[in-house]
C-alpha cells in the first residue's frame, strides 16, 4: 500500500524515500509514492504539533494556582426580628469563602473567567402552625431525587454565584502572570407570617421553624470561547435553623432561637468533587421553589411564591 504527495522537483523514476523496501517511487503522474509505513513518519510530524498545542494547553491549566482559600461562617447566632405584627423575620449568619488565584500568562488570544460557583444538594424548610398543619418550601427535583443539586446562582450570570466580587475576568494575550482575589458571602434573610397562610384570619398560629440547607462551592477557571472548565476548590458547608414560637405571647417575646446557637465551620476539601450539570444550567434554586402548604384536608402548591 502506498500514498502519494506532490513534488514537483521529482521526475518520473527518480529515488527520494529511504525507508526500507520502497521501490521506484516517483510514478508517471509525477507524484511522490511512499510506502503506508513511511507516510506515518511525515505525519508523525503534524501528529506532534497537535500534541504540542494539548500539551501546552494542558500545562497552561495545571499551572491555574490558589495561593490561599479560607471558608468561614460567622460565629454568631441567628438573629429574631418581631417587629411586624405580620411576618416573622430572622437573619442567619454569613457563610464566606475567599481566594487568592495565580493565573499564568495567556499566550493567545482567549478569555478566561475565575469564579465561585455555588449549588444547593440539600433543603429542609418547614414552618409549622400547631394543629393547623405546616407550609414548606420545597425544590421538587432535588426532593424527588432527579438531580443531585441545584444552582444558586444569582438567575442573571449563570452558572456564577454573583458578578462582582465573585468573579475575575483575565483577556489574553497577557506578557505577566496574574494575581488576584475573589470573594463571595450567602445568608438567609427571610419572613414567615405569623397567621396561617391559607386563611383569613390575622391571628398568631406559628409554632415552629425548622430549616435545614447543604451546599457545595467550587472555585472554577473557565475558558469562554471553548467552556473548558478547571475545579480549583471545592467546599462544603451546611446551614441549620430551629425556632421556636409561642403564638399566645406578646408580639416581641414569641420566639425563641433553638440549638444550634453557632454553626458547624465549613469544609475545604482535599479533593475536588465533579460539579453535576444541573449546578451548571437554570433554573436556580429561588426560581425551582414551591411553597407547599399543607392544612387539614387542604393541600397547595404555588411555585416561586419569592425567597426563602
Amino acid at each position: 500500500m502506498s500514498s502519494s504527495i506532490a513534488d514537483p522537483t521529482l521526475r518520473a523514476g527518480d529515488r527520494r524515500c529511504p525507508h526500507p523496501g520502497a521501490a521506484d517511487v516517483i510514478g508517471s503522474t509525477g507524484l511522490l509514492e511512499y510506502p503506508r509505513s513511511c507516510v506515518g513518519l511525515y505525519s508523525g510530524y503534524a501528529m506532534g504539533c497537535i500534541q504540542s498545542i494539548s500539551c501546552k494547553s494542558k500545562v497552561f491549566r495545571e499551572s491555574i494556582s490558589v495561593i490561599e482559600v479560607k471558608a468561614s461562617i460567622d460565629p454568631i447566632p441567628t438573629s429574631i426580628d418581631e417587629s411586624s405584627s405580620v411576618v416573622l423575620r430572622y437573619r442567619t449568619p454569613h457563610f464566606r469563602a475567599s481566594a487568592q488565584v495565580l493565573v499564568p500568562p495567556i499566550p493567545k488570544k482567549e478569555t478566561w473567567i475565575v469564579g465561585w460557583i455555588q449549588a444547593c444538594s440539600h433543603m429542609e424548610f418547614y414552618n409549622h402552625y400547631g394543629e393547623q398543619g405546616m407550609s414548606s418550601w420545597e425544590l421538587p427535583d432535588l426532593l424527588d431525587g432527579k438531580i443531585q443539586a441545584i444552582s444558586d446562582s444569582d438567575g442573571v450570570n449563570y452558572p456564577w454565584y454573583g458578578n462582582t466580587t465573585e468573579t475575575c475576568t483575565i483577556v489574553g494575550p497577557t506578557k505577566k502572570e496574574s494575581k488576584f482575589n475573589i470573594s463571595m458571602n450567602d445568608n438567609f434573610y427571610p419572613s414567615v407570617t405569623w397567621a396561617v397562610p391559607v386563611s383569613e384570619s390575622n391571628v398568631a398560629k406559628l409554632t415552629s421553624i425548622h430549616r435545614d440547607q447543604s451546599f457545595t462551592t467550587w472555585l472554577v477557571a473557565t475558558n469562554t470561547a471553548t467552556n473548558e472548565m478547571v475545579t480549583l476548590q471545592t467546599i462544603k458547608w451546611r446551614m441549620r435553623l430551629g425556632i421556636e414560637v409561642n403564638p399566645s405571647r406578646p408580639l416581641g417575646h414569641r420566639a425563641k432561637l433553638q440549638e444550634p446557637s453557632a454553626q458547624e465551620q465549613p469544609q475545604v476539601l482535599s479533593k475536588n468533587e465533579p460539579i453535576p450539570p444541573s449546578a451548571l444550567v437554570k433554573p436556580n434554586a429561588n426560581d425551582a421553589q414551591s411553597h407547599a402548604i399543607y392544612f387539614g384536608n387542604a393541600f397547595n402548591i404555588t411555585t416561586c411564591l419569592g425567597n426563602a
